[in-house]
């Protein structure tokens, strides 16, 4: 196993276009890594940088202490799993996963033990004889993912390797793939447009938007603590919610004002929002620390907002509230026995203490 190091990596196309701008990332041996942007943002042109199916414009490329930059993608000792399976029709599943052994002329009694083991850890011995077609979606993935585990290599790369498949049988491979990484103890690079598998499955998560890398740090940290407004609109479903106002001072308190809603700010980010006093800011907050007043007994005025609730959206153990301040809309998640009637108007209680504020001009965090 081995440790992956990407020093100020930077992808540029003839056109201009840069896939890749400056990323610098470090992926310690045995870590599970998970690359996460929305589409284009360049997670895997990363990968495929890594594996070497893409040249580097500039910068450097380790896996363990070897620079791989003109090192054919062969003699990299690294495994991917793609998104589309890459399975050869003609073969059987044993086939397929042998495939890669016998091109490196293993000796029959190592390939069939090695793919034995590898079936063995995925449950899937009883398809050894199927061919692709003959397997569902899920199947095809386990294949797929059984011939990279017997190179035995020293990195795992996959790329967004659950797109194909459908909800149910996403959360299932996604346990299993979180399994076999702690079976393996291998280092994993993993990338998904998926936030739900990036809070899940990594020891920590680079999120990436056009290019530049925003954030690296575990999923906790990712979601309480974002680096910017990307960040926190991106980690969290729903996204969080934003409205721009302006901090304002009455009494020596700060509140936040946004036109139709005044709301007193924490002591706790005083001294950081100090310097923004009669400044516009953008204001975020996430829809679980959004409360009905009806169902909370710390309700305040101070942190109470009266709002239009527009639609209701029952989630079966949870509902999704879409309210409306006569200037900003936003999600409020809630309990499965809130459901105030629609077009009605409530008062909402905001859990100050968990608000988030940003620059309006970088959009970096404030507080």
């Amino acid at each position: 196993m081995a440790q992956v190091s990407l020093q100020n990596v930077t992808k540029e196309y003839t056109n201009g276009t840069k896939v890749v701008d400056n990323l610098s990332l470090g992926i310690e041996n045995k870590e599970f890594m998970v690359l996460v942007g929305p589409s284009g943002c360049g997670k895997s042109t990363t990968l495929r940088m890594i594996a070497g199916l893409e040249q580097v414009t500039s910068g450097k490329i380790f896996i363990g202490d070897k620079l791989v930059n003109d090192v054919p993608a062969r003699d990299r000792d690294i495994a991917m799993v793609f998104q589309n399976y890459a399975l050869y029709p003609h073969m059987t599943a044993f086939e397929n996963m042998a495939f890669g052994l016998r091109l490196r002329r293993y000796p029959k009694s190592e390939i069939m033990q090695r793919v034995k083991e590898a079936a063995e850890i995925l449950g899937i011995t009883h398809l050894l004889e199927r061919k692709p077609r003959e397997l569902s979606g899920g199947e095809r993935q386990r294949v797929a993912v059984g011939r990279a585990i017997v190179r035995k290599p020293k990195v795992f790369l996959f790329d967004e390797p659950l797109s194909n498949l459908d909800a149910k049988m996403r959360v299932q491979m996604r346990t299993e793939i979180h399994k076999l990484h702690i079976r393996l103890q291998t280092t994993i690079i993993y990338v998904t447009h998926d936030q739900v598998e990036a809070m899940t499955m990594g020891d920590r998560v680079a999120v990436m938007n056009k290019g530049v890398l925003q954030q690296v740090a575990d999923p906790i940290t990712i979601y309480d603590k974002p680096a910017n407004k990307f960040v926190a609109g991106f980690m969290g479903s729903p996204p969080m919610n934003f409205m721009n106002g302006k901090i304002i001072k009455k009494n020596g308190k700060l509140y936040f004002y946004e036109g139709k809603i005044q709301v007193k700010i924490v002591e706790e980010m005083f001294s950081k929002l100090m310097p923004y006093v009669d400044r516009e800011v953008i204001f975020g907050i996430r829809s679980e620390d959004i409360y009905d007043k009806l169902f909370v007994s710390y309700s305040h005025p101070e942190n109470t907002v009266r709002v239009t609730c527009e639609v209701v959206e029952p989630m079966g153990s949870e509902v999704y509230l879409y309210l409306n301040t006569g200037k900003h809309t936003f999600i409020a998640r809630v309990g499965a026995h809130d459901r105030p009637k629609v077009n009605a108007d409530i008062d909402m209680v905001f859990d100050m203490s968990k608000v988030h504020f940003f620059d309006k001009d970088t959009e970096k965090t404030i507080v």
